[in-house]
Parts: structure tokens; C-alpha cells; sequence
């Protein structure tokens, strides 16, 4: 078997690079042959799945995390139909890795069996289009508070794990709502959120459960939209996104559909699969089974 390791080494606070020379050894023992492209700036990841030989591969594996992940698929899916692919692995050395959650893999041994296995899964992927042009994300897309604090997390990501908590502080102390219409499946709705998650896969941020009933080969995506909240009931909601048990919450509600417009005021910037990309207004739509990952 012959596979493209398409390795991000600065992922997990450079834990992939840490975990290269193990990863590589193990396929060895496994006679799996991989050629390695290593990520050296920001958005490599994508030029190099562009430019990959994908007729030449078995697979085509991200090391790294979520974004790693979303950067490789929006790369090959540039120039590639769905139906021209190998099977995609993850193996999952990131800060989050939520996505190879509902894969069944929750370690880097796992996920190297996985593609020894060599065992693919038809899974949905979700597509956003905004002014003729089309990205694609596995995991989730987010805008509002959840976005707002990735944001600020971004800047203190030097203190890694306390950079969420700052975050949460700084945006919880100057919550703001904003006002969004969606028309999802042809239905309408309109009014003021705190945040909306376009669901595919179940988890975000490594274990929050966002979207506990979501599938990721149903053809549809979870849309988790929280509505206006006083700042105690903002805090109080957060720990209940580790269990799931926010959506028994009044404010919160999810809608399973295969299409949604969306359009804010202000205008608000997108967190697909954990990464600070582009704004609102746009349409999601789920394209069903259309990638193989290996299991």
C-alpha cells in the first residue's frame, strides 16, 4: 500500500513533529510505503494537495488536527471531483481532532491501523458558497460567540490551553448578539443569536458534544442555533457543551436540513473545522457519501 503523508508539523504545538518519526516507523513495520510533504507556512497544506498525484496513492493521510484536515480537502477538492479520490486518513496529532471522533479513532495507534486496515467509510461533506466561490468543511462551521472566541483565543495562543479560557472571559464581558436570517430547506427564520453551528460531525474542540444527534453519512447537517442570553445563563450553558445537555436548554434549538442561506448584521466571521476563514452571507448545502475516510 502506498499512501501521501501530508504532515502539518507545527499542529498540536508541534506535537506532529514530535510524533513523526514514530508514525513513520510504524507504517514501516506495516510494509505501508509513505511518501511525506511537509507543511512550511500557512495554507501549504492546500497547495500541496493540489498538486499531489492523487492516481498514485492508496490513500492520502493529514497529520495533524481539524484545520490540517479542512486545508487538505479544500486543496484536493480544488482540482479533483469527489469520485477521483483515494481514501483520506487523519491521523489525529492536532489540539482538537474532533472529527476522528465519529471515525472511531481516538489515538494516533488507532489511526495508523486504520489505514492499514484500509477499510474506507462513505462520509457527507459540507459546502459553503459565497460570491461564486466554494470552500468545504468535514467537522462544522461556526459564527457568533463561539467564533469570537476562537478569535481571541488566536492571539493568546501562546499559553495554549488558557488561551480558550481567556477567550471565554474577554467575549463573555462584551457579549453582543447579532441579528441573522436563515432560510434553511426553504423555510425561513430570522431574529437575534449568540451563536449558530453548522453540524456535520458530532464534537468540536476536541469533546464539546455541539451537535450530539448529528451523523456524518445521513445527508444532513445538525444546525444548533442558541438565541440571546443574559451573561450568567451564557456561563452556566458552557460546561453543558461537553455532554450535550445544552440543547434542553430554551434558548437553544437544532434543525436537521440539506441546505441553508445565511446572512448577518454586522457581517460575521466563519470558524469551519476550527479555522478563522471567511464571513457571511453564503449557502451550505450537504453533499451526501461524497469522501472516503479510512476507519
Amino acid at each position: 500500500m502506498k499512501i501521501a503523508l501530508v504532515v502539518n508539523p507545527y499542529s498540536g504545538g508541534k506535537k506532529t513533529e514530535k510524533m513523526l518519526p514514530r508514525v513513520k516507523q510504524s507504517f514501516r513495520k506495516r510494509r505501508i510505503h509513505a511518501d511525506i510533504f511537509l507543511s512550511r507556512f500557512k495554507n501549504h497544506v492546500q497547495g500541496i494537495a493540489r498538486n499531489l498525484a492523487v492516481s498514485a496513492y492508496d490513500a492520502i493521510v493529514a497529520m495533524g488536527g481539524d484545520g490540517t484536515n479542512f486545508h487538505l480537502i479544500n486543496g484536493l477538492l480544488a482540482v479533483h471531483p469527489p469520485e477521483d479520490l483515494p481514501s483520506l486518513g487523519i491521523i489525529p496529532t492536532g489540539s482538537g481532532n474532533s472529527f476522528v471522533k465519529d471515525l472511531g479513532i481516538h489515538s494516533v495507534d488507532q489511526a495508523v491501523e486504520a489505514v492499514v486496515r484500509d477499510t474506507p467509510r462513505p462520509v457527507d461533506v459540507l459546502k459553503f458558497t459565497q460570491d461564486k466561490q466554494a470552500f468545504y468543511f468535514i467537522n462544522l462551521m461556526g459564527l457568533g460567540f463561539v467564533t469570537d472566541v476562537a478569535q481571541t483565543a488566536e492571539r493568546f495562543k501562546a499559553v495554549r490551553d488558557l488561551s480558550y479560557l481567556i477567550g471565554v472571559a474577554h467575549r463573555t464581558l462584551s457579549l453582543k448578539f447579532h441579528h441573522m436570517e436563515l432560510v434553511i430547506d426553504g423555510k425561513p427564520f430570522s431574529g437575534k443569536n449568540c451563536f449558530v453551528e453548522f453540524c456535520n460531525s458530532r464534537f468540536t474542540g476536541g469533546n464539546m458534544c455541539m451537535a450530539p444527534e448529528a451523523r456524518i453519512d445521513d445527508g444532513l447537517m445538525d444546525i444548533i442555533i442558541a438565541g440571546p442570553m443574559k451573561k450568567k445563563r451564557l456561563i452556566s450553558a458552557l460546561p453543558k457543551l461537553f455532554t450535550g445537555d445544552h440543547l434542553s436548554m430554551d434558548e437553544v434549538s437544532c434543525i436537521q436540513a440539506k441546505k441553508a442561506e445565511i446572512q448577518t448584521t454586522p457581517a460575521k466571521v466563519l470558524l469551519p473545522d476550527g479555522e478563522i476563514f471567511g464571513r457571511a452571507p453564503g449557502m451550505i448545502s450537504v453533499l451526501n457519501r461524497k469522501l472516503n475516510y479510512l476507519t
